[in-house]
């Protein structure tokens, strides 16, 4: 499907524009360490990433992607895990290779550039600061920015409203089938990434408008 030249694009974090299991992984082993269990390690938590740090605890303590922990188990390991990842976000965490040339072509050739994630503001912000692209985005929108977040399509739209720009001029670029379906819902266009998290499925299986292996290629496409 050809791509239709957007006004705004918004950007997912987690999986997209930054690799940022190292420092979950980190700090999902310390967690699980406290709690006297074994670690992980950083390829079990990988497949585990993508729907938000309450969720990737609750997957950590069943050793499973799918299921629920023991409620008490769960709230005695979450507060550990925020304030390991409070300390330790952004230490390990690096930009994908071709993230900074794509977010240069994106902003010299005049698109509005936003980033939206399911992430926690109190963890966003300090990893875009640490990774020094904070400034690049003139939105920024968390997972608690709003009463609802991905897959509902309610941060985009709010983010398509705030420019006042119509749903058919904005596009998505994501990782995930919760970025598709989002997109999908909010009558966004959407490109994926090949590489990002999608629990271990191609994401050419959730049929998006475009699949990319670097933020290299959109110069081609946009």
């Amino acid at each position: 499907m050809a791509i239709k030249k957007p006004k705004l694009i918004m950007i997912d974090l987690d999986g997209t524009l930054v690799d940022s299991v190292p420092d979950l992984a980190f700090c999902v082993d310390s967690m699980m360490e406290q709690l006297g269990r074994a670690p992980w390690g950083e390829t079990r938590v990988r497949d585990w990433v993508g729907n938000g740090v309450e969720r990737l605890v609750r997957r950590a303590l069943i050793g499973q992607l799918d299921g629920e922990p023991e409620e008490a188990d769960f709230e005695r390991a979450y507060p550990l895990f925020v304030e390991l990842y409070d300390h330790h976000n952004g230490e390990r965490s690096r930009l994908y290779p071709g993230v900074e040339e794509g977010l240069d072509h994106m902003q010299s050739a005049g698109y509005i550039i936003g980033c939206i994630t399911n992430k926690a503001a109190q963890f966003t912000l300090p990893l875009l600061k640490a990774l020094q692209i904070h400034d690049r985005f003139a939105i920024i929108i968390s997972g608690d920015t709003l009463p609802r977040k991905k897959p509902d399509p309610m941060p985009l739209l709010h983010a398509a409203e705030h420019f006042g720009t119509p749903a058919e001029a904005c596009l998505m670029l994501g990782d995930s089938v919760s970025d598709v379906k989002a997109a999908r819902a909010a009558g966004f266009q959407i490109i994926c990434v090949s590489y990002g998290y999608n629990h271990g499925n191609d994401i050419r299986d959730a049929e998006p408008d475009a699949v990319i292996d670097s933020f290299v290629e959109l110069q081609g496409i946009l």
